[in-house]
């Protein structure tokens, strides 16, 4: 009998699986692919690999700034290729090392939930007191326009292209379109964005969406806005991107009526479904399908799971990250939604031309904007430029600790960093 069986290996059952071990619990962990989930295999990991390569070719280009002579570079595709499968192989043995640490047990194999205390794994059987269901999420097609795996593809092909497509469409401007098209646009592709909203990156900050609108076509990117896909030739490119979303897994029950809202699972504030002692966490249940809050939730519902008193799911201060260069980041709320509640706002914003760290590493690219009520309570945030993913967490803290911006504002920061930025932003 295991106290807890968990259905999906990537963040969320992952950080579930550890969190479980570390109580006591005797815990078996299933995963049908491969460890890791979307994130590992598929999503953040490599897509930022990628990207990473992208900002130092940036970088390499302009070497001549900075004093130092190289000759001209460019990307080797196969390279590249084989540094994401060192990447992502790596840190997946070090989750299957966690995994035996842990005494976890790892079953590779489909499961189906036969009823709330049963899970068949192939033709096993396991017994168990709680079911934590972390199935995650696949790519969304379109009703008209589906994956062929080699016109039109899923961010998954794109990541294992061997051949460079002369010209690619990215149908969605969200972020995995977005940074997508950093990457095409860096490895030498044309590149068009097709968005049907009125702004690139919807839900981000309206003014940081247009300034990596204008750098993008500053790069010779096309991009569509208000515009549906439909109304284009496919034939004139050779990929097809298809980036409209994600929607949830949620296949593994057979014998139960497991309440669903559409296609995710559906779950309370405690992260419990409709059958008590099964719980739900990550992309499989909507929300925000970001690996961090797949972790964060998966550890949450083990937290439940093992008694007390329960706690609530808390999103006041989830970071989100676009990194594309420049990289955006955001928490809280964006200017758009903070008007929408609150009558008078202060705004404090500063141009990253106006911080010396930028000219030194030259990314001058950008501004930081904290939005705070007429108390001085921070609301939200967004960053575009150098460093936005890891200055963004500043910020994340000081929101998620109740934090007023005159106690940002007389803490000393060191100079010259990026992060100063902040602070400046703050003094005016």
């Amino acid at each position: 009998m295991y106290d807890l069986v968990i259905i999906g290996a990537g963040w969320a059952g992952f950080s579930a699986a550890e969190y479980a071990s570390s109580l006591g619990f005797k815990t078996a962990l299933v995963e049908r692919d491969s460890l890791g989930g979307t994130c590992l295999n598929y999503g953040c990991i490599p897509t930022k690999t990628l990207l990473n390569t992208a900002k130092l070719l940036s970088q390499f280009k302009k070497s001549a700034k900075f004093g130092i002579n190289a000759h001209p570079a460019a990307i080797n595709l196969t390279l590249l290729n084989q540094r994401m499968n060192e990447v992502v192989s790596h840190l997946r043995s070090g989750i299957e090392f966690l995994l035996k640490t842990n005494k976890i047990d790892l079953l590779k194999a489909s499961a189906t939930i036969l009823n709330p205390n049963q899970v068949k794994v192939d033709e096993q059987i396991l017994e168990t007191k709680y079911i934590l269901i972390a199935t995650g999420s696949k790519a969304m097609e379109l009703p008209n326009l589906k994956f062929d795996g080699f016109k039109v593809i899923s961010s998954t092909e794109a990541l294992r292209i061997t051949n460079l497509p002369k010209k690619i469409l990215i149908i969605g401007g969200g972020v995995i379109g977005c940074e997508f098209a950093e990457i095409f646009l860096s490895l030498g592709s044309e590149v068009e964005i097709v968005e049907l909203s009125a702004n690139l990156l919807p839900g981000i900050d309206r003014e940081a969406a247009k300034r990596l609108e204008v750098i993008l076509k500053k790069r010779q990117a096309r991009i569509y806005l208000n515009t549906d896909a439909a109304s284009l030739n496919f034939e004139n490119y050779d990929k097809v991107l298809l980036c409209v979303g994600r929607s949830p897994y949620s296949d593994c029950f057979d014998g139960i009526a497991l309440k669903k809202e559409r296609a995710r699972i559906a779950v309370n504030e405690y992260l419990e479904t409709s059958i008590p002692n099964i719980y739900a966490a990550g992309d499989c249940i909507g929300g925000y399908l970001l690996a961090h809050v797949a972790s964060y939730e998966g550890r949450l519902a083990v937290k439940n799971i093992s008694g007390g008193n329960k706690e609530k799911v808390n999103y006041k201060a989830v970071p989100s990250c676009v990194y594309t260069n420049p990289e955006i980041a955001a928490v809280g709320l964006n200017e758009d939604q903070a008007r929408k509640i609150h009558q008078e706002l202060k705004i404090k914003k500063i141009d990253f031309r106006s911080v010396g760290m930028s000219y030194l590493i030259d990314e001058q690219e950008g501004f930081v904007k904290i939005i705070a009520d007429k108390q001085g309570n921070l609301l939200g945030a967004s960053i575009i430029g150098p460093k936005a993913s890891e200055l963004i967490h500043v910020l994340t803290l000081a929101i998620n600790q109740g934090l007023k911006i005159n106690q940002i504002k007389e803490t000393i920061f060191a100079h010259p960093t990026v992060s100063e930025s902040i602070h400046e932003a703050l003094l005016r």
